[in-house]
């Protein structure tokens, strides 16, 4: 039977503050919110801001502002420079580089000593230097996930990941220690992890710059730098999870590569969840450089050309990043989002919340390229394919009312590029003013994580029936391709009832596309009704009862007090003593997973006798 991968859960933190409880996005709809829903989010920011202040400067504490986890008017550097022939140089004897100590050295007393340089010699001195970015989508400014819980020297990303996730499973409403019990060791995936692995002092980052600033590299840099290890965490110290893990990683089409792979599982059944994630912490002073020179990023020169700006104007920050307007490069951010996948039946059975459901990801090259970084061929594909099954699903009236959540980078190429992919399939499937939305304008581009902002944006969107505003835009750039397209430069409402689903839309570096098709809570449950009848979907409205009950505890508690995530440091470990094998099974401690007998390859093999 067909296996539907059902959204039961979302959690994480970007720029825009708490995924779970609809609060992040709340904040993008913020203007369009009555006033008890505008105070509910006010409340979620101070104490995720540990602060107690005005309401406006609360809210400019979060999505793109000025940077502030580093001052980028003083980054530390090292400048080249050279000791001439016969130079003295004057250091602290145990300062002494080894490749100098064969020079002619004269002591000056016991600490002192002086060095005569006998041919010229290159020498790295410790300079400054300004960065021309100085803009970001930083997490909500006082909020410190590494202070939630015992991380010890753990880099952002990781931290991110331990709080996002927590925040994903305590929301769901159901009791994760109860769920395990009822599916299988080894059919619960968890699919995460970044694009950029962990770059800060912690992580990768550290590592390779350490003999450089003259320090140790330390035993947790490597192994906590990898892509993957955002899975990881959560297998170990969250879940205490046994089942399929890893990360695809497709640049900025990473999170729907994970996706993919976990709708996979639900829907040929080797598992019944699968929890889906990134996170990205990318907000290093190399990243930042890296992109610069690609010429990607929006800078401050481009922008006062843009604005026609003197150096003494102030820029405004918050509008820097302007999908399909005249812009100048893309806004880095900072984001962690995980979302809990069910298959129907399961869903079903645990009384969980359906937010929506996933009815496929499609993922397609580019094929040949004049550079590694240009777009390509491979998202007509995807968005062709995505397209397609949404009409199949849902109709041609259906398809008209469907949300395109674009890639909108706010690059130059990309409102040309991905304009003339969307418009393109418009025509084909007869869809005029097709609603696109494009996010980054509030939350920057956080690389892995861009298209779970994406999907929580969707998914908010339904529950709230108000697609959110490209705020930093006034008209539409004259070479953007809009003969059947409408792009949401206001926030808009729209029938959440008429607008089955939705279409998430990733380009990445390299040739990585990928289009995923969303389907709406609403649409989910008529489709769960056919399927399973109205005595199924009555048991399950009675079960969702007790679980909403307990998601909106979780959610009081967390306008009240800092939310406590999910770490259990060796707690229940597996031991090799604690292991039974038997030709049939497998039992670790309280888990027990049982082998197949039956498998994919039996009609290739010849019949064997039981004689």
């Amino acid at each position: 039977m067909s296996r539907l991968a059902v959204i039961v859960a979302q959690g994480g933190i970007s720029s825009a503050g708490r995924t779970s409880g609809f609060n992040a996005y709340k904040r993008m709809v913020f203007d369009q919110l009555n006033v008890a829903q505008q105070q509910t989010v006010l409340k979620d920011l101070k104490v995720l801001c540990n602060a107690n202040i005005s309401d406006q400067n609360l809210l400019d504490r979060t999505l793109i502002r000025k940077l502030h986890v580093f001052d980028p008017d003083s980054l530390p550097t090292h400048k080249k420079f050279s000791l001439l022939k016969d130079s003295v140089l004057v250091c602290k004897k145990k300062q002494i580089p080894d490749y100098l100590k064969s020079a002619k050295i004269e002591s000056i007393d016991d600490i002192f000593a002086k060095i005569y340089i006998q041919d010229t010699t290159d020498i790295l001195m410790q300079d400054m230097m300004q960065l021309d970015v100085r803009m970001a989508a930083q997490l909500p400014e006082g909020f410190e996930p590494e202070k939630l819980y015992q991380s010890k020297s753990h880099p952002r990303g990781l931290a991110m990941t331990v709080y996002g996730a927590s925040d994903a499973l305590q929301s769901m409403g159901v009791d994760w220690h109860a769920l395990q019990v009822m599916v299988p060791a080894d059919q619960i995936s968890v699919y995460a992890g970044s694009s950029m692995s962990q770059l800060d002092q912690f992580g990768n980052g550290g590592l390779l710059q350490a003999r450089l600033l003259g320090r140790r590299v330390t035993p947790k840099q490597l192994p906590l730098g990898f892509a993957e290890m955002p899975a990881d965490f959560m297998n170990a110290y969250i879940l205490g999870s046994l089942g399929s893990t890893g990360t695809n990683m497709g640049a900025c089409a990473t999170f729907l590569y994970n996706l993919k792979q976990g709708i996979s599982d639900i829907c040929t059944g080797r598992s019944r969840v699968a929890i889906i994630g990134n996170s990205e912490a990318p907000l290093t002073p190399e990243i930042f450089e890296g992109y610069a020179a690609m010429g990607a990023l929006a800078t401050d020169a481009g922008l006062r050309k843009l604005d026609h700006l003197k150096l003494i104007d102030a820029i405004h920050y918050p509008h820097a990043c302007r999908p399909f307007s005249d812009n100048c490069g893309f806004v880095l951010g900072e984001s962690a989002q995980f979302f809990v996948l069910m298959d129907d039946a399961l869903a079903l059975e645990t009384g969980a919340t359906i937010l929506g459901a996933v009815a496929d990801v499609f993922v397609n090259a580019d094929g040949p390229k004049k550079s590694i970084a240009s777009p390509g061929a491979g998202n007509y594909i995807t968005m062709m394919k995505a397209v397609s099954l949404g009409r199949s699903l849902f109709g041609q009236k259906a398809l008209q009312e469907s949300i395109v959540y674009a890639h909108g980078t706010g690059t130059p190429q990309n409102r040309v590029t991905e304009s003339h992919i969307l418009n393109e399939v418009a025509k084909v499937f007869s869809l005029n003013s097709w609603k696109v939305a494009a996010i980054k304008s509030h939350l920057g581009h956080s690389l892995a994580t861009a298209s779970g902002d994406q999907l929580m944006t969707a998914l908010g969107a339904w529950h709230h029936g108000i697609i959110p505003s490209i705020p930093s835009i006034q008209s539409i750039s004259q070479d953007v391709c809009r003969d059947h397209l409408a792009f949401t430069k206001e926030a808009c409402e729209f029938d959440v009832q008429v607008a089955p689903f939705a279409f998430i839309n990733a380009k990445g570096f390299g040739g990585n596309n990928a289009t995923a098709a969303i389907i709406s809570p609403y649409a989910t449950q008529k489709m769960l009704q056919h399927k399973h009848g109205e005595a199924a979907i009555s048991n399950w409205k009675l079960k969702s009862q007790t679980v909403q009950q307990t998601i909106d505890q979780y959610e009081d508690n967390c306008h009240h007090h800092a939310m406590h995530p999910i770490y259990k440091f060796g707690e229940q470990v597996i031991e090799s003593k604690d292991i039974i094998l038997n030709e049939k099974y497998i039992t670790l401690k309280d888990f027990t997973i049982h082998f197949e007998s039956n498998h994919a390859y039996s009609d290739f093999l010849p019949h064997q006798s039981t004689v």
